[in-house]
C-alpha cells in the first residue's frame, strides 16, 4: 500500500505510545484517523491534539476485549468516513506478576492480558476483514507483538505476543491465498518508550490480581525513557506498509537473540537461556535495546 491521501486508519491502543505515533504518521500522510482506547482522559487529549491539527479525527471508547465494542468501532469508524484501509491492533497490557511462577499467576491476570494482547488482535481480524475485502480497495493490517514473544518466561505477555505472531502469519498466508490486495505485517518491538510499564492503570476492577492488589507497575519507567521513540517506530512501520514487508524487527540490537533462540530450538535440547540483566546493560556499549 502506497496510497494513503483520503484514506481511513484505524487504530487501538491510539491514544498514547506507539498507537498515537502510528496515529500522527497516518494524519502525517492525510489520513482520516479513528482512535480506539480505554483510557477516557487520555483519548480526550488525543482527539484534541488531531483537531488542532486540523486533522479528520474521531475518538471512540473501546475495550478491545469484548468483540461487541469492536463492532461498534468498526460501525463508527465507517458510518464516520466510510471504507477502512489501514488497522492498527495495537492496544496492548503487561501485568506484573513478580516472581510468581506461571503456575500460580492468578486466572484474573491471564484473562486481562490475553483479553487485551491477543483476543484484542482477533476481535479486530474477524470484524475488520471482512469489511476491507470486501470494499475491494488496497488497504493493510498491522497487528502489535513484541519482540517478548521469542524470550522464555514472559508469563501471560510473552504467550499472548506469540499467539499475535502465530496469528498474523496465518493472516498473511489466508489473505495472499484469497488473492486479496490487503497486506499484512507484525510488529515485533524491543523496548519503547511508551507507558506499557504503567498499564496496570487500565486494569478493569474485575480483574484485580492477588499478587498485585495495588496494582503495582513494573518500575521501568527510566529504562523506557531511553528507549526507541514511538515516532521512530511509527515511520518504520509505515516504511514496512509501503513495502509490504511482514515481519517488523525494528530493534536490530536483539537480532543475536532470535538467533540463538532459533538455534535452541534447533538443538534440540534444554530451554534457551536469555541473559535481561546482560542486554540492558549492553546500552551503555551502544547496543539498541
Amino acid at each position: 500500500m502506497k496510497s494513503f491521501e483520503g484514506k481511513t486508519a484505524v487504530i487501538t491502543g491510539g491514544a498514547s505510545g506507539i498507537g498515537l505515533a502510528l496515529a500522527n504518521a497516518a494524519a502525517d500522510r492525510q489520513m482520516n484517523v479513528v482512535l480506539a482506547d480505554i483510557e477516557a482522559s487520555a483519548l480526550e487529549v488525543a482527539v484534541q491534539h488531531f483537531e488542532e491539527r486540523q486533522c479528520q479525527v474521531l475518538g471512540v471508547m473501546t475495550d478491545t476485549r469484548q468483540k461487541t465494542a469492536i463492532e461498534k468501532l468498526l460501525a463508527d469508524a465507517t458510518e464516520e468516513f466510510g471504507n477502512i484501509h489501514l488497522l492498527f491492533n495495537n492496544a496492548g497490557v503487561v501485568n506484573f506478576g513478580g516472581a510468581t511462577p506461571i503456575w500460580d499467576l492468578p486466572d484474573a491476570d491471564w484473562s486481562w492480558v490475553m483479553g487485551v494482547n491477543f483476543y484484542g488482535v482477533l476481535n479486530g481480524v474477524q470484524t475488520f476483514l471482512p469489511h476491507m475485502i470486501a470494499h475491494g480497495e488496497e488497504g493493510h493490517v498491522v497487528n502489535t507483538a513484541s519482540i517478548a514473544a521469542f524470550l522464555p518466561g514472559g508469563g501471560p505477555y510473552g504467550v499472548s505476543k506469540y499467539g499475535v505472531v502465530t496469528l498474523s502469519e496465518a493472516l498473511a498466508q489466508d489473505l495472499q491465498t484469497a488473492g486479496s490486495n490487503i497486506g499484512a505485517s507484525v510488529l515485533c518491538p524491543g523496548w519503547v518508550n511508551t507507558k506499557i510499564g504503567d498499564a496496570e492503570r487500565n486494569r478493569p476492577g474485575d480483574l484485580t490480581s492477588e499478587v498485585n492488589p495495588s496494582g503495582q507497575g513494573l518500575g521501568i519507567g527510566d529504562l523506557l525513557a531511553q528507549s526507541k521513540s514511538p515516532n521512530e517506530l511509527a515511520a518504520q512501520v509505515f516504511d514496512a506498509i509501503e513495502n509490504n514487508r511482514f515481519y517488523i524487527f525494528p530493534h536490530t540490537g536483539w537480532d543475536y537473540m532470535l538467533r540463538e533462540h532459533t538455534e535452541a530450538m534447533l538443538a534440540r535440547e534444554g530451554v534457551y537461556e536469555f541473559d535481561l540483566q546482560g542486554h540492558v546493560a549492553t546500552r551503555f556499549e551502544g547496543k539498541e535495546i
